[in-house]
């Protein structure tokens, strides 16, 4: 009882302190706060909707449509390992997300029971191993630096998640011997149906996401100038999907089909406004779905929402705060940055890959960060470990794993992340 009231007394009394001593007034103080609100509003514009929203409905079908034996043949504590890393490792080929997008995709698959090994490769490969980043990288940073990001990277993907499942092996043979008879069960759906559904709505948010890059290649263009037609073209399998397989009326899908349609011609310039609208649709008329899959499906995904949107937000204030945006200044001068990365040295190579794991990097913002670094005089190795540590980590991005997978995993995620990238980068710059 008296440890209880003693850790309400620190706290209250550190929550007075840090008010009594705000430094409001002071110029730094105040661009950072408006810094932090500047990166919070940049945030929910230019991901919440994007990215969060369809990975909010990815998460919720892998929750529901996805049967808990497949998942545990394929990723759980008793599948073949090499299988298991293979998948988790390559998954962001795929998936051109952030630190904050494959968060509920992770959390999907972890509460179904994959084995924390290849949960935690997975929740590290999926920004870290961006085929457009690293494509990007080595035509920007030099086609060396390209090569060990990618090498790195999945290679670090495998080595995390393996020393993820030695450190916590009890908790993984326990977790593998009460699943153990449900890798043999499965829905009564085909597995394909789910895989083709669940692709869908994976290719709305890759196509969606495709970025212009004036270094991006003459390939990379052409769909950057065709991503809506293609995520249209996505949007039309997901519906007849929803239509022919899951049960939903079509006078349902046509009352959300048509608005989208008219937002899109209407506004060709502003797409996003048939995007959300479609998103919305999909979201009503799942929640007023009497019992069954589709109300499930809006639920789940409701549920993952509620949990992790308001961490991602108040961490991306936070972060902001901390250190600002592309450009700008937070509370902590860039400038003490750029003199703690010159060199190859071990604190060097750390305190790269320290300061990356706690920026948020939306996806491919790290590539012109790097780029004014290196010219500020940043060395080869430091470069290498913030690219390790800093896509697929953020402050957002630590307190929801935090509220999957509890305290302890994720200080020792977050330390394997920083300890690894440190050790290669300072490795490569040695070379």
């Amino acid at each position: 009882m008296w440890k209880a009231q003693w850790k309400w007394l620190v706290g209250l009394t550190g929550g007075f302190l840090l008010c009594y001593y705000l430094p409001v007034g002071t110029e730094r103080f105040n661009h950072a706060v408006m810094e932090s609100l500047e990166l919070v509003k940049w945030y929910a514009r230019e991901h919440v909707l994007l990215c969060l929203v369809p990975a909010f409905f990815i998460a919720g079908a892998i929750g529901v449509f996805v049967s808990q034996g497949a998942v545990m043949r394929y990723l759980g504590p008793r599948a073949k390992k090499w299988i298991a890393y293979l998948v988790a490792s390559v998954s962001g080929t795929i998936l051109a997300v952030c630190s904050c997008t494959i968060l509920p995709l992770f959390a999907g698959i972890y509460k179904m029971g994959a084995g924390l090994g290849p949960a935690s490769a997975f929740l590290y490969s999926g920004p870290a191993i961006n085929i457009m980043a690293i494509v990007l990288t080595a035509r920007v940073l030099g086609m060396e630096i390209g090569i060990a990001r990618a090498v790195g990277a999945i290679g670090l993907s495998v080595v995390i998640g393996g020393c993820m499942h030695l450190i916590f092996r009890r908790e993984e043979l326990e977790k593998a011997r009460m699943t153990a008879d449900l890798a043999d069960t499965e829905s009564g759906r085909p597995l394909w149906q789910n895989v083709l559904f669940i692709g869908s709505m994976i290719a709305i948010l890759v196509f969606a996401n495709l970025g212009k890059s004036e270094d991006s290649g003459a390939l990379w263009m052409v769909f950057w100038r065709v991503k809506w037609y293609l995520t249209s073209l996505a949007a039309l399998v997901l519906g007849f999907m929803l239509i022919r397989y899951y049960g939903m009326k079509w006078w349902k899908l046509v009352c959300i089909a048509v608005p989208v349609a008219v937002l899109a011609f209407r506004f060709p310039d502003k797409p996003l406004l048939a995007f959300t609208a479609g998103f919305l649709g999909v979201g009503a008329f799942t929640s007023t779905e009497k019992e069954g899959e589709l109300r499930n499906w809006f639920e789940t995904s409701w549920d993952f929402a509620k949990k992790i949107m308001p961490l991602l937000l108040f961490g991306v204030l936070i972060a902001g705060l901390l250190l600002g945006r592309v450009g700008q200044e937070g509370l902590i001068p860039s400038e003490y940055v750029g003199k703690l990365v010159g060199g190859n040295s071990l604190l060097a190579n750390f305190f790269a890959a320290f300061a990356g794991a706690f920026m948020y990097f939306a996806t491919l913002t790290e590539v012109p960060i790097l780029e004014g670094l290196i010219g500020a005089g940043m060395g080869k190795g430091p470069a290498l470990a913030l690219l390790l540590a800093g896509p697929a980590l953020s402050l957002p991005n630590m307190l929801v794993i935090n509220s999957v997978m509890g305290c302890r995993k994720t200080v020792v995620f977050v330390a394997l992340v920083i300890l690894f990238s440190t050790l290669l980068g300072f490795f490569y710059g040695t070379l």
